[in-house]
Formats: C-alpha cells, sequence, structure tokens
C-alpha cells in the first residue's frame, strides 16, 4: 500500500499547493481521499484509474475540485468510480447546485455530470478492489467522518478535519499509518474542530498506531514541518512525516 500526496494545504492553495487530496494504492486498486481545490490538475499529471473517491465532509477545501474531476471523467468516459460522501449532510443539494451554476445544456453528461461520473453513495463500510474502506465520526464544525483504508499491503487511517475525539480511537486502531491533520500550533478545544502536531501524535499512541503522517498544515515552510515534527515526536515514538504535494509514503 503507497500513499501519494496530491495536496496537503490547509484551506485555500497558497505558492501552488494544493488543498486536501491524498491517493491510496494497493494491489491494483486505487482510493482518492477528498478533492480540493488544484487536486484535480495533480491528479491529471498522473496515470491513474480511481476506484472510488471518498469526501471526508463538504467543507469547499475538500470538495472544490470535485466537480471539476466530474467534468474530467465524463469527458474521457473513464469508468465511474464509487463516491463516497457524508449521508444526511446535503452532498446531493450542493452537486445539484454546483451543476445549474455551470450549465451545459448541448452536452447532457457535461451539464449533469455528477449523475454519470460517479456512483454516488452514503459513507459506510464498504468494499472497493482489494480495499475495504470504513468511515468513523469526527469532531468538525460540519458534519466530518474520518476515513480508514485496509488492504493486503497494510492498513492506512485519515483523520480529515477534526479536534480531539473519541472516534480517533477506532479510526486509528493499530493502523500501519496515521495520516493526521495538524493545522494548529497549540490545541484549541473549540468547536470549530481542528488538531494541533501534539494532539495527533497522542491520538497515534492512543490508537497503537505505527507511523504518523502530518497534514493540513498552514504552510508549506521548512520551520513549520520542522516544528510539527518536533512537536509530534514528544509525544509519538514512532516515525513521524510532514508531507507536501508529492510526497509518496510506504504504508507497510
Amino acid at each position: 500500500m503507497h500513499l501519494t500526496v496530491l495536496g496537503a494545504q490547509a484551506g485555500v492553495p497558497r505558492h501552488g499547493r494544493p488543498s486536501s487530496g491524498y491517493l491510496v494504492g494497493d494491489a491494483g486498486t486505487t482510493v482518492l481521499l477528498d478533492c480540493g481545490p488544484g487536486v484535480a490538475t495533480a491528479l491529471s499529471a498522473l496515470d491513474v484509474r480511481l476506484d472510488a473517491v471518498v469526501v471526508s465532509h463538504l467543507h469547499l477545501d475538500h470538495v472544490h475540485d470535485l466537480i471539476v474531476l466530474a467534468k474530467q471523467l465524463v469527458t474521457e468516459r473513464a469508468p465511474a468510480p464509487l463516491l463516497l460522501v457524508p449521508a444526511g449532510a446535503g452532498a446531493g443539494e450542493v452537486f445539484g447546485t454546483w451543476e445549474s451554476l455551470f450549465p451545459v445544456p448541448t452536452f447532457p453528461r457535461l451539464d449533469r455530470p455528477f449523475r454519470h461520473a460517479f456512483d454516488v453513495r452514503g459513507h459506510g463500510p464498504v468494499r472497493v478492489g482489494s480495499l475495504a474502506l470504513s468511515t468513523h465520526p469526527v469532531a468538525h464544525a460540519v458534519a466530518a467522518v474520518g476515513v480508514r483504508v485496509e488492504g493486503p499491503g497494510g492498513a492506512l487511517a485519515y483523520t480529515g478535519d477534526t479536534g480531539v475525539c473519541d472516534g480517533l480511537l477506532p479510526l486509528a486502531r493499530d493502523v500501519d499509518l496515521l495520516l493526521a491533520e495538524a493545522t494548529l500550533d497549540a490545541p484549541d478545544p473549540g468547536p470549530h474542530g481542528h488538531l494541533c502536531a501534539a494532539d495527533a501524535a497522542r491520538a497515534a499512541t492512543a490508537a497503537g498506531a505505527r507511523a504518523l503522517a502530518l497534514t493540513h498544515l498552514p504552510d508549506g515552510s521548512d520551520p513549520t514541518a520542522t516544528a510539527r515534527r518536533a512537536a509530534a515526536s514528544a509525544h509519538f515514538t514512532g516515525p513521524v512525516h510532514v508531507v507536501r504535494p508529492g510526497s509518496t509514503l510506504r504504508v507497510r
């Protein structure tokens, strides 16, 4: 199992760095976790056939490029990947609004790309090729989940956006790699729901994760990465990575 980082920027893209988007591949199956601004462009540079896309939550920095990806898939007449979205969070309405804002009435498939590009379903356990996908509710300003991916080559957990919460333990229990957001400089128990590096490291330790990858940083500078790695290493004894667009990690 391998992780390829397409985007790792918190919020909107900065200095050419796309927002959240992560490819997980194992034994011929490829899943995209989130699809923020800039991710569709990064994905187009790779020779990849998607088997599934999982959306952690409906904030713009995690879903903006879904409509771009949908139109790409329709244009290429690619097989429709599974699209797992937050059930009951209004995903269908969001997709319909996007389609109405960018109509192409002379080309029906481009006019309503979501119905043609994806097999849309709500979150829940599902098997896609060689991979078993499951979702776990986490704590954010809107309905959000973390995603667990298990396959013959290992197990990965992705927090999406979350604060410290009980859902992190089952999400990350005994995984080979925890891909965790580390947006904040210091802990913040407020309602918006984000982690600092120390929060992520404590979650990794409690869950028995074997390695930790920090993402969703506010900038891609070396000083920020160094500070996040040091903060995490104080609470987690395994390998700590700070990922950037283009980073690739072997999960196990």
